[in-house]
């Protein structure tokens, strides 16, 4: 977890913990806001989770939406199909999971 939020810290995007609302059947876990930049992590979720799952899911959710914040500065380019931009953010956040143990 540290390595996610070091990397969060070194792009300047601000990351804390929210109440996302409502989402249907499913529940959306974090959310990247570009106007601010911004990382909002799901409150209620977290809350929910024993201490190692919730550092995994702050690194995957970190991840997740850093991609998203790369694509928005242009360091990489935004895949146009939404599936393939979700996948990849995904591989990125697994990615770096993966050098964070």
């Amino acid at each position: 977890m540290k390595r996610a939020l070091d990397l969060v810290r070194s792009y300047g995007v601000a990351l804390r913990f929210a109440e996302l609302g409502e989402w249907g059947n499913d529940q959306l876990r974090s959310e990247y806001d570009p106007a601010i930049p911004e990382i909002r992590l799901n409150l209620q979720y977290a809350a929910s989770l024993a201490a190692p799952a919730l550092g995994e899911f702050v690194t995957l959710a970190v991840g997740h939406e850093l991609y998203h914040h790369r694509e928005a500065i242009g360091e990489i380019p935004a895949l146009r199909d939404r599936r393939a931009r979700e996948s990849a953010a995904d591989a990125f956040a697994r990615e770096l999971l993966e050098r964070s143990a």
